[in-house]
């Protein structure tokens, strides 16, 4: 099948668009790939320091100088289910090294915050900027110089983003990611929102919310809906960083463990002395990352990704913009509903067909590139196939060429959309974006009178007094990355969809962000500019009448507002002290806008 030509346009913008930055940048990372093993150049003070813990053989390897070493750079710790399961990874990728003739090492680790316990708190604060700390603390783990390859493991939020982005200072090791899989599914969806409905109602107390979120957070592994979490996991498949199909495999079981084997044996494989080079610079190209937001628009993944795609790309000298996010979803269907865009979790959309049936339907229709490297060889085929265990043995076989469950995944020809449903809207607010693929029809066009906050706690007070009972738009700013480090006001959603639920229509309005769980709610998210740097949203008022119209890709106020004087700036200082906050000034002052990544780390030295 020959390529859409939206994506065949969509790329070429994208490499026009990097030019000499993506040139030079490719042109530097190459050049640091050496024709010895990396640590040749150390001196023997500076290597006898990197091996001298280590044991006999493995002392006995590194001093010889002529196998690959291996980097294991990781985000376990034992409070987060996700990253939980990764504590064994460290000694099975050991061994697996040995066993193939090299080394493995522990280079580091980076640290792993769970959006689900600071969802609402001072915490969620430092959320987004731990991205840029993960991938600055990447960096100071192979700084070192010791390393042919490095396999990265890390799973939730910020977490692979922000492993990809300190990967890419090291382009020219060939990377391997390793995922620690979902957790086995609990309480169903559904019933774990009702819950949370019944509680913002308060028809249940906490007693019975805690019963029913434990029930659905029950053990090892992630969270079991299709946030940003499992859709990183969807993106390293889908852009070559993965063995095919282990995004979706239960932690702690034969299949992930013999996964995670072969992940070491790969990166081995790869290393430059080998026969079979493969530098995390030629898999991240700018082919590489369309197929990514290709996939983030057939299976409906998190908006968060508007920002952390962005970020990576700009590691890689390679410059996406939103235009290239809607673009892509205009032309590609929606394949997947996983809650919160259907009733199943992943665990059901693993067993339906999972990305191995979605891959193997786009590659038929022409919506991804072929001609990509991963870190398997050339092209996308190996992805449409599964591994399984045969007599005790990792193999793969091909995947489902039909849905096991069609109301789980679909053929290209029975989407459950002809398009992605994530747009970018404007206006005179600027720029935003919106997911509708959970948006009943009905709900995605909405004109009311804003009613204005500064803070989330402060929507959630005005729903207990019962001043919302009615059709209106939430405006909540000064959420921005420069004002607070752009939160997720998940805790918005189901206040909201009670009240939408009681037939009013609502919508929210901010210049901070959703978690990749946003719903049925209409949200114009990531506004840009926001309050701080000079946006319009800053000047919104109470009873301003608001039209948030997905469908037509417009979010407006029907006022002059360039016409009213800026609004003085609240107090921020409760934002900026406590829980670490404090530590992270220098970041909003840096940080980029939501388009460009909402990022600190690429700030131009002469």
């Amino acid at each position: 099948m020959s390529l859409h030509p939206v994506l065949q346009e969509v790329t070429d913008r994208i490499i026009a668009r990097g030019g000499d930055r993506r040139a030079q940048w490719l042109e530097e990372t190459r050049a640091r790939a050496g024709t010895k093993v990396e640590r040749s150049h150390l001196s023997c003070t500076n290597l006898a320091h990197g091996f001298a813990a280590m044991p006999d053989r493995a002392k006995l390897m590194l001093k010889v100088q002529e196998q690959p070493n291996v980097a294991i750079v990781s985000a376990y710790n034992d409070m987060l289910s996700a990253h939980q399961p990764l504590a064994d990874f460290p000694a099975w990728i050991k061994e697996a090294a040995l066993a193939a003739g090299a080394t493995a090492q522990f280079a580091g680790g980076v640290p792993a915050m769970c959006d689900g316990v600071t969802q609402g708190q001072a915490g969620m604060e430092l959320s987004l900027f731990s991205r840029d700390v993960i991938a600055m603390a990447t960096a100071v783990a192979l700084s070192h110089q010791m390393f042919d390859a490095a396999v990265y493991l890390g799973v939730c939020d910020k977490i692979v983003p922000g492993l990809v982005i300190g990967a890419l200072s090291f382009g020219h090791l060939p990377a391997v990611f390793v995922p620690g899989g979902p957790m086995t599914t609990g309480v169903g969806n559904d019933e774990k929102a009702r819950i949370r409905q019944l509680y913002a109602e308060g028809k249940v107390g906490r007693a019975e919310l805690l019963e029913a979120e434990s029930q659905a957070y029950h053990g090892p592994g992630t969270c079991t809906f299709y946030g940003t979490a499992n859709s990183n996991q969807m993106l390293m498949e889908f852009m070559g960083l993965h063995l095919p199909g282990t995004s979706f495999v239960n932690p702690h079981t034969p299949l992930r463990e013999a996964l995670t084997r072969e992940a070491a044996r790969q990166a081995v494989s790869l290393w430059h002395g080998g026969g079979r080079y493969t530098p995390l610079c030629d898999v991240l190209d700018e082919k590489a990352f369309v197929n990514g937001i290709v996939g983030l628009m057939a299976t409906g993944g998190s908006t968060n990704h508007t920002l952390h795609l962005v970020a990576m790309a700009r590691a890689a000298g390679i410059e996406l913009n939103w235009d290239d996010f809607h673009a892509l979803s205009e032309v590609v269907p929606l394949l997947a509903r996983v809650y919160p865009n259907g009733k199943a979790d992943v665990n059901g959309f693993q067993a339906a067909g999972g990305l191995q049936f979605v891959i193997r339907q786009l590659r038929r229709g022409g919506l991804l590139h072929e001609d990509v490297t991963t870190i398997v060889g050339k092209g996308l085929e190996a992805y449409c196939r599964e591994p399984y265990l045969k007599d005790g043995r990792l193999a793969w076989r091909d995947g489902a060429e039909t849905p096991g469950d069609d109301s789980i995944v679909r053929p290209l020809d029975r989407p459950f959309s002809p398009d992605g449903g994530l747009r970018v809207l404007e206006g005179n607010l600027g720029r935003s974006i919106i997911k509708i693929s959970a948006v009943a029809p009905e709900h995605q066009v909405v004109e009311a009178p804003a009613i204005v906050f500064d803070d989330q706690d402060d929507v959630l007070a005005a729903f207990q007094r019962g001043e919302l009972e009615r059709d209106f738009v939430a405006v909540v700013r000064w959420q921005g990355p420069a004002a607070n480090g752009m939160p997720e006001l998940h805790k918005l959603t189901p206040t909201l969809s009670v009240l939408q639920g009681r037939g009013f229509h609502v919508a929210l309005v901010t210049d901070g962000r959703m978690s990749g769980a946003s719903g049925k709610v209409p949200a114009a998210i990531h506004v840009t500019p926001e309050a701080l740097k000079g946006g319009l949203i800053g000047r919104v008022r109470t009873g301003d009448r608001v039209r948030l119209d997905a469908r037509r890709g417009v979010l407006e106020v029907l006022a002059d507002l360039g016409a009213r004087p800026a609004q003085a700036v609240p107090d921020l200082r409760p934002h900026r002290r406590g829980v670490g906050r404090d530590l992270f000034g220098h970041m909003r002052r840096a940080v980029s806008a939501a388009e460009e990544g909402a990022c600190t780390l690429f700030v131009d030295e002469d």
